[in-house]
Order: structure tokens, then sequence, then C-alpha cells
């Protein structure tokens, strides 16, 4: 008889995200259990209990996923559970910190698709600036961009000390090559803009980052992502379901194209359903992140 199949579901924050738990069910796992408050030197022990009491054939059918909102500290728990593991007691392992690898991966897969499509330019080609880009998703993406070759923009709303100090952090982690600004006033964004081929927006939701007058003075422009669904759009003038569409208020950069929320949700969905199920179908253990994420979304789109 076959053993059921269990994800474990480590995270540092609170609560569990509900969000991870309905996609777990629905990516086929049997049975979850949901671990809260988990400290980093947690991980090694929770690690072992989990792959010893199941057997060689069992930890085949077990799982670990690692969410919480630190995305420097998922890595650190994925690595941990890795250097945890003792074969062939060994699981698989995701991390999506706040859904932020799945995202991003989402976003510039889309992103990257579209410069090629609508232009036949490579993302390693161009030049890319990411708003909200010290949180989750930003972050994320930003390292995901640069990595692919993108020159790449962190934009903090406040501090330009905070959006350089995330760069370098991450930059030194996975030896990307961000750059951190600040951008507070509409003149510092079109400033911003004035050479950049890709928008990425990853603000909070329901704030309007991008207005139709940014745009208008915006001459390089070929592609903008925004996943922000709660209005007013992170990008004004990109509707949810957009991809592909043309961007209404770039009349300076005619063929410029923009890509909404719900069409960058439909592949995250996807992307994150079809990892879950990896770990399931897969005879080796993984360890999943940002980069796999990429790969598979790039598969997707």
């Amino acid at each position: 008889m076959e053993k059921r199949s269990i994800l474990h579901m480590f995270d540092p924050m609170p609560h569990n995200s509900p969000f991870d738990v309905n996609m777990a069910v629905d990516a086929s796992f049997d049975v979850l259990i949901p671990y809260s408050n988990v400290k980093l030197d947690s991980i090694h022990g929770l690690t072992q209990d989990a792959i010893f009491s199941r057997g060689p054939t069992g930890v085949k059918r077990t799982g670990i996923f690692i969410g919480g909102r630190d995305l420097g500290l998922a890595m650190d728990m994925l690595t941990a559970c890795r250097q945890a593991m003792v074969p062939p007691f060994e699981v698989s392992v995701f991390a999506d910190p706040s859904g932020a690898f799945t995202t991003a991966a989402a976003l510039v897969a889309c992103v990257e698709k579209q410069l090629k499509d609508q232009h036949g330019m490579a993302i390693n080609a161009s030049k890319a600036v990411v708003f909200g880009g010290t949180g989750p998703v930003g972050i994320a993406t930003g390292i995901i961009a640069s990595l692919a070759g993108a020159e790449t923009i962190l934009v903090d709303h406040l501090s330009l000390d905070t959006a350089e100090e995330v760069a370098k952090a991450y930059n030194r982690r996975f030896s990307a090559t961000l750059s951190g600004a600040c951008a507070r006033s509409d003149t510092e964004k079109q400033d911003l803009l004035e050479t950049a081929d890709i928008i990425f927006c990853a603000a909070k939701a329901g704030i309007q980052v991008i207005n139709a007058s940014v745009l208008k003075n915006t001459r390089s422009l070929k592609v903008a992502g925004d996943v922000n669904a709660v209005p007013p759009a992170g990008i004004e003038g990109i509707k949810n379901k957009d991809l592909g569409t043309p961007l209404r208020y770039a009349i300076n950069a005619p063929s410029a194209v923009g890509i909404g929320a719900l069409a960058i949700g439909n592949v995250k969905y996807q992307l994150q359903q079809a990892m879950l199920r990896w770990m399931l179908e897969s005879e080796q253990p993984l360890y999943l992140d940002f980069r796999a994420a990429f790969i598979k979304a790039k598969e997707l789109v």
C-alpha cells in the first residue's frame, strides 16, 4: 500500500499562509502539517524528525515547504533543511516566502516573452527598473532579472540607503549586479525611466506608482508588468487581464506594451502548482527556490 503524501509547512510568521495551504491541497498532497513561528535553529531537528519516520520509500512521498516573508531567512532555512538530510533519508524542499519566488518568476518570464515577441529583444540586453524593489516580490524580481543579464535597479519610495543596502546584500548572496535608487516624486521616476526598457511594478496593493504623466515621458520603454490586482493599478492604464496590450499613456514609446496582474497571476498559479506536483512526482529529492521557479515559468509562458 502506497504511503500517503505529507507536506510539512515551515513558517517563521505567526500564521501559515492560507493561500499556500490551498495550493498544496490542490496539488494533491494528502496531509498538510503547518508549523508557525519556526526559528532557523529549529529547522535541523524538524527536518530530521520528518525524514527518519517514513523509511526510504516514504520520504519520496514527503515534502517540506518554507514560507514567511523574509527571502534571506527562507533561503537560510532551505540550506538548513538540505544540511539535515541523511541519504537515503532525503525529502524535497520548496522555498516560496510570501509567494515571492513564484510571483517574481512569473512576472519576469511574462515580461521576457513579450520583450522577445514584441520587440525581438533579449532580456540580457535590457535595462529594468523595479518599483517596490525592497519588498519580497520586488527583491526576488530584481534578483531573477539581474541573473538573467538585465541591468536592474531596485527602487525604494522613501530611502536611497535602504535600496542600496538591499541591493548590496543580495548581490553578495547571489552574485547579482543590482543597484539601488529612490524615487519620491514623478520627476525622480521619470529620470529613472529615461533609458529603461522594462518596468517591473511590485509595489503594495492598491497604490499607483506610475501615473499617466510619468508614462508620457518614457521614450525607451518596451514592456511594463504590474502585479497589483487591487485598484488602482500600480501602473496607470494597465488592466488586470492585459497581456502584451499597448500601453495607453506611453505616447512617446508607442510600441510599449503592458502585462496585468491577472495575466501574471495565472502563470504564478500554474507555476506554484507545478512546483508542488514536481515534489510529489520526482524520484530524486529537489531543492527548489526562485531559480528553479524561473526555469519552470519560462516553460509555462
